[in-house]
């Protein structure tokens, strides 16, 4: 073989492919199924490829003997002959002639058998590669098979020289046909639970705990736990004061653990006009490496001391909530909490979709995916079980029947979803992936920016984020389709139902 050939094999699945990425979500299925159709994405990244990326040539010189046919188990050889090979090295050459300068030669004028001396060995490894992947490519397109991993593709000829054909053996598994489901005989039951007045109130009075004002107490009053107290303080280590470690006229509430541990215990008793020294150590896990695990004294100069006092329940307290009066703030209360309610009583529903359609479809499972989902299952649960661990110590995790089992039934979901789905030609439009991203964007204050940027850049991140968009919308199309019938429940009987899905 030339050297720096490199034989790598990118190939398409053909039009109207899909594939399943399964979330790491217990209870949930989420396809990564791409949008359009032609750009397929497996789970967790391990391979990608487009049918877009390779043009299938015609009259390809070449033959394809299936060597392995068990269950979606396939094996074949491909036998790319030399004069192809040849035949695409000279295309490449005249070609590229036009162009080319030369020591002694005109601008397009250099012989093609110099060219061929000067660059063939490096054409000749583009011409390898460009004849396996049309081979593929073409084998793809007439078989219908839709790999269900990135095949194993290895040239058997390793002992190949110019002249000599190239042969190449491939194998994989195939992604199974999906049957169809009738969605109208899928029977749903859908929850319905109302916000009663009661709920209402315990909302209303929660908002009016976080809209409490305060006031002074009486000259003397030591503080107690919730009271306010206002204060200056510095902060030193070793006798110097550190950087964000002073504030003037600082309003801290004892007991809401605001600051590090042990500095709020302090407070408890001091006056205002007196100073305290609170002697505390840095947690070694605290985010500024040069403070950790240090000892530290806050000088604190004590202003005031101050009660809680409960916001009264009435317009002007609605309308610092952004509310015209109270009613129209009662009504907002209602209309969120209804917006939760009907939330939960989805996850509810879908996950009696998803029983329903586990029990009542079956088709054959692609062994790889189940067994790259089982290990990842087993790693997840190992690294939540061993939080101070490395990441990279889980790598020997065995998954085990349990493990097994739950990926069988994410597979299957995942792909019978992604089959429903693109037949259905569901898709995720720009705007609701703009929304997406932004909501998520909200949860980095002051980095919202440059988070929408990162994942403008991230192709994996995309599809991490379209995935559950799209999962959503083929789950809101077979409850379409199905019968669904409603049955009000109390809030406390819909929140049972969602506790049993963890216990399931």
């Amino acid at each position: 073989m030339p050297k720096n050939v490199c034989v790598r094999v990118f190939f398409g699945a053909g039009s109207g492919s899909a594939a399943v990425r399964i979330d790491s979500d217990a209870n949930s299925v989420e396809n990564r199924v791409a949008v359009p159709p032609d750009i397929i994405v497996y789970r967790r990244g391990l391979c990608a490829w487009t049918s877009n990326a390779l043009t299938t040539k015609k009259g390809l010189d070449m033959q394809v003997t299936e060597t392995l046919n068990d269950g979606l188990k396939r094996g074949y050889d491909i036998n790319v002959t030399a004069t192809e090979l040849d035949a695409k090295v000279m295309e490449k050459l005249i070609e590229a002639q036009p162009e080319i300068e030369m020591k002694g030669f005109r601008k397009g004028k250099v012989p093609i058998p110099l060219l061929k001396k000067q660059f063939g060995q490096r054409l000749m490894g583009e011409a390898m590669q460009e004849s396996i992947d049309g081979a593929m490519a073409k084998h793809f397109e007439e078989s219908g098979d839709r790999p269900a991993l990135q095949p194993e593709v290895k040239m058997t000829n390793e002992d190949w020289k110019e002249g000599d054909d190239v042969e190449v053996a491939i194998a994989y598994e195939k992604l199974p046909e999906i049957p169809q489901v009738d969605l109208s005989a899928i029977a749903l039951e859908r929850l319905v639970t109302k916000a009663d007045e009661t709920a209402v109130d315990e909302a209303l009075a929660q908002l009016a705990d976080t809209a409490k004002d305060y006031q002074d107490r009486d000259e003397g009053a030591a503080a107690e736990d919730g009271d306010q107290v206002v204060m200056d303080f510095v902060g030193k280590v070793d006798d110097e004061p550190f950087d964000g470690g002073s504030a003037e006229d600082y309003p801290l509430v004892l007991g809401s653990s605001s600051f590090i541990p042990g500095f709020e215990e302090q407070l408890v008793g001091v006056t205002a006009g007196t100073e305290k020294s609170v002697e505390v150590s840095f947690p070694d896990d605290y985010g500024a490496e040069n403070l950790a695990g240090k000892a530290a004294i806050f000088d604190c100069t004590i202003k005031a001391v101050k009660s809680a006092v409960a916001s009264e329940l009435n317009d002007e307290m609605a309308k610092k909530f952004g509310a015209e009066d109270l009613a129209a703030l009662k009504e907002q209360i209602s209309g969120r909490l209804e917006a939760e309610y009907a939330g939960a009583a989805r996850q509810v529903m879908k996950r009696g979709l998803l029983d329903q359609l586990d029990a009542t479809v079956t088709f054959d499972l692609p062994p790889s995916l189940v067994a790259a989902e089982a290990q990842q299952i087993a790693r997840q649960l190992w690294q939540e079980e061993n939080p101070e661990a490395e990441a990279n110590d889980s790598a020997e995790v065995e998954p085990n029947e349990e493990h097994t089992s739950l990926a069988e039934r994410r597979v299957k979901l995942g792909l019978l979803l992604a089959e429903i789905g693109q037949k259905a030609e569901v898709t995720v439009s720009d705007a609701e992936m703009t929304q997406a991203i932004m909501a998520q964007a909200r949860q980095y204050p002051g980095q919202e920016r440059q988070f929408f940027e990162f994942v403008q850049q991230n192709a994996q991140m995309q599809q991490q984020m379209r995935a559950p968009l799209f999962e959503d919308k083929v789950v809101d199309h077979i409850a379409e389709a199905a019968s669904v019938t409603e049955k009000e429940i109390d809030k406390d009987g819909l929140q049972a139902a969602v506790e049993a899905l963890d216990e399931e």
